[in-house]
């Protein structure tokens, strides 16, 4: 089922919770929320990659990782993710494998989002699933809170003499 934009706007909302979560313990602010298909959030996920040592923490990832435990399923199909953060290739790739419905992120990522890099895995053919995909859904307070977290991180280097 696809939701309405109202549904986006709301779910992207609690995707942001969960960025703002991962803000505050200095990962790289992206939530997931990952959404059956009658609209029961089945996992709420952050980025952990830092705190984890965990090269593949992806918000993306985990969130398909728990809602396929809870579902007790590893196809999410009719699923529907929400980021707030265009997935990189990994997750794209990820998407396709948990059968997801729909992906809805937030803000692009031009250095390292698959669309932006132009990596379509969503839609190849040639792979056993593809999925839609929506960009920009709360685009501006995504992509506020990144900045935010960068220019800090930026702001804490120290040049050496």
């Amino acid at each position: 089922m696809y939701h309405s934009l109202q549904d986006h706007l709301w779910f992207m909302g609690l995707a942001l919770e969960q960025a703002e979560i991962a803000y505050r313990l200095g990962e790289v602010p992206v939530g997931a929320v990952l959404v059956s298909p009658n609209g029961e959030v089945l996992s709420r996920q952050h980025n952990v990659k830092e705190s984890n040592f965990n090269p593949v923490g992806h918000a993306e990832i985990l969130a398909l990782i728990d809602g396929a435990k809870k579902n007790q399923n590893w196809r999410l199909t009719d699923c529907t993710l929400y980021v707030t953060l265009e997935p990189c290739p990994m997750c794209l790739t990820g998407l396709v494998q948990a059968r997801i419905k729909q992906c809805v992120f937030g803000s692009y990522d031009s250095k390292g989002g698959a669309l932006s890099l132009g990596y379509h895995i969503h839609q190849d053919k040639r792979l056993n699933h593809q999925f839609s995909v929506v960009g920009g859904v709360r685009h501006f307070e995504c992509s506020k809170l990144l900045s935010q977290f960068f220019r800090e991180r930026r702001g804490a280097y120290k040049v050496k003499n």
